[in-house]
């Protein structure tokens, strides 16, 4: 039986520090939608569908945020 080794040549150990200047540095270059379409997808992946496709009391809010930003 033939058991799965880790290629260690592609393994690579970061600090937490390293990892939080690595995400800071791609958040500051990505666009807004971008970044929207992301906070679109967490915010689903925590609430469910309804956060983004808009409960009656809530629907489009974030969208509507998104179009005044815009706007200025």
């Amino acid at each position: 039986m033939e058991t799965d080794k880790i290629d260690r040549s592609q393994v690579i150990v970061a600090k937490r520090d390293m990892l939080d200047n690595m995400d800071t540095q791609y958040w500051s270059h990505a666009s807004i939608d971008e970044k929207l379409q992301t906070i679109m997808y967490l915010r689903e992946c925590f609430y469910g569908k309804e956060a983004n496709t808009g409960h009656p009391k809530d629907a489009g809010r974030l969208q509507r945020v998104y179009s005044v930003f815009k706007l200025k």
